[in-house]
């Protein structure tokens, strides 16, 4: 099982179908976005699940796309929200075209995304398009939350760990679950490879948050320092607040009020702040944490040891990654 094949596999499914129909202006933008790159993790997950379940990971492909779409759909909504002029180094949706076309471009691809479970039988179809409602209105929920957050100044960790579960992980957690649907494995296995994701997507995005201030420029992708400058209230701004002295509570607390032209100085600032206090190590402990959670449901799994080990690996290479 390599996930190189996979998303090789995966690639060649994009690649044909035909995503540019009339009116151009609707599905050139859908088309643009989808062909941006990316890790492809998610609809990897779900082929990865089919495999491990029914070695049959093919069928599986019309749920990866819906899965890949659908996050796309987010990704250029959010851009949207956050006035994003990048993503994965090239003009986003709204600004390469305009906000107008990013509204309507992503509400055609969420239609999309339901379109691929057409090609199931009905009970399939019905436990696909009922994990998928249920997890697209949880992002929904996810992003809402977040945004709430860059007004509050009392956020708790416990809450910042919800949102991003909601944000990210139920989507990383959905994506397995639908190649055990896919896979027709009997629910249980379904429900603990969800467990798995879930704990894993978590583990994911604080890598996410870790790397955006403690990444390699060259290999992250994306600017280094992004959430700082956003002041975003990820776990390591939290975790900083809850232990610092006073003097340092108070810079950060003032650095996270300033939304500036230029930002090396409150980069540096806020960075030393988090290494002083031990940051980057105690991300790393949780990150440890929920990749150990996650790899818990592998023994209450009703799979070969070999394929236990193969979602082992890819847990620890997606905790390990550097980009």
């Amino acid at each position: 099982m390599n996930i190189l094949h996979y998303q090789q596999e995966f690639l060649e499914y994009l690649k044909s179908k035909n995503w540019i129909q009339e009116p151009k202006n609707l599905y050139e933008p859908v088309d643009y976005i989808l062909q941006l790159g990316g890790k492809r993790i998610r609809p990897v997950l779900t082929l990865m699940a089919a495999d491990i379940f029914s070695s049959d990971y093919k069928k599986a492909l019309a749920a990866a796309l819906s899965i890949e779409v659908f996050h796309n759909f987010t990704l250029v909504h959010d851009d949207i929200m956050d006035d994003a002029p990048l993503r994965r180094g090239k003009a986003t949706v709204h600004e390469k075209w305009d906000i107008n076309t990013g509204i309507l471009s992503g509400d055609a691809m969420l239609i999309l995304a339901y379109q691929y479970f057409e090609n199931y039988e009905p009970i399939v179809f019905q436990k696909l398009a009922k994990l998928f409602s249920k997890t697209a209105l949880e992002v929904c929920d996810g992003q809402q939350l977040d945004v709430d957050f860059e007004t509050r100044s009392d956020v708790t960790i416990d809450e910042y760990i919800n949102m991003i579960r909601l944000k990210t992980s139920v989507l990383v957690a959905a994506a397995l679950k639908m190649g055990a649907i896919v896979a027709e494995t009997e629910d249980k296995n379904a429900d603990l490879i969800y467990d798995f994701g879930l704990n894993l997507g978590l583990a994911f995005q604080l890598q996410d948050d870790y790397l955006d201030t403690f990444g390699n420029p060259e290999t992250f992708g994306k600017q280094i320092g992004g959430d700082i400058i956003e002041n975003k209230k990820t776990f390591l701004y939290l975790k900083a607040l809850e232990i610092a002295n006073k003097e340092d509570q108070q810079k950060l607390q003032f650095f996270y009020k300033q939304k500036l032209e230029e930002n090396s100085i409150k980069i540096t600032e806020v960075t030393r702040i988090f290494e002083l206090n031990d940051i980057p190590h105690l991300i790393k402990e949780q990150i440890a944490n929920y990749t150990e959670k996650a790899f818990d449901t592998l023994s209450k799994m009703d799979i070969s040891r070999d394929n236990k080990q193969n979602l082992k690996d890819f847990g620890l290479w997606l905790m390990n990654r550097t980009v």
